[in-house]
């Protein structure tokens, strides 16, 4: 048996037939088989839309006979939003401000030439929109070696986090990890930017490498799997109200 097989076989059987998103007494919820679905903290599965539920059901009845939590981000961030984000908000806003300190999009390539006009071309637009829209103002530098960034422009980025509900603010701390970038992530969740073009945006020092020396197998399926995080991400954020 391969690694993959015992992998399949190690998942949680499918022990319902639907799934399906209903409406109660606080929000909305995720039923299988009419019984409604609880986080692993076992508390009801409350979600603030329609379209939310409807999404995190669809990753449910998406199953086949085995549960792979690995194909359901949408739910993993759901119980994220409810179990652990009320208690670690602070920690989570502290995490988007230090982003900003060596934020990816403020980190521009002495050289070559056409790396540096790509990276400009794509950044330079979102820290001009960072700074008017949200008084998070970044300095920009060359190399890796990060600049001081005002410290208005920290506490903005962190209060901007501390003001947001606890399903935005998951959806926020995951778009930084995956992007690299406070900037990239507040212009997803602010809807400035798709999320999807935000993710090819945080990788065009990636994606220069890979044009002049190739990638392997393994790097592109790394790259793909992102790459549906970036699109789960983005049907996250369409999914809350504003």
């Amino acid at each position: 048996m391969s690694n993959s097989d015992e992998r399949t076989q190690a998942l949680p059987r499918r022990f319902y037939k639907t799934a399906s998103a209903i409406e109660g007494q606080d929000g909305w919820a995720v039923a299988l088989d009419g019984r409604v679905l609880n986080t692993p903290a076992k508390v009801t599965l409350s979600l603030p839309s329609e379209a939310l539920a409807r999404a995190v059901a669809a990753e449910w009845d998406a199953q086949g006979e085995r549960i792979d939590p690995s194909t359901m981000p949408l739910t993993h961030l759901a119980y994220i939003a409810i179990d652990r984000t009320p208690d670690t908000r602070e920690e989570l806003a502290a995490e988007l401000a230090k982003y900003t300190e060596t934020d990816l999009v403020c980190h521009l390539a002495d050289a070559p030439s056409e790396l540096r006009a790509r990276q400009e071309a794509a950044w330079r637009p979102l820290r001009d929109w960072a700074g008017k829209s949200l008084d998070i103002v970044l300095i920009p530098v060359e190399g890796i070696i990060a600049a001081r960034q005002p410290t208005t422009s920290l506490e903005a980025a962190r209060a901007h986090a501390l003001s947001l509900d606890d399903f935005r603010l998951t959806g926020l701390a995951w778009a930084c990890s995956l992007f690299g970038s406070a900037v990239l992530a507040l212009a997803v969740e602010r809807g400035e930017t798709p999320a999807e073009d935000a993710f090819e945006i945080s990788r065009i020092d990636e994606a220069w490498q890979i044009e002049q020396w190739g990638e392997d197998a393994e790097a592109q399926a790394a790259v793909e799997a992102r790459r549906r995080d970036a699109h789960a991400l983005g049907k996250l954020f369409s999914a809350l109200p504003r």
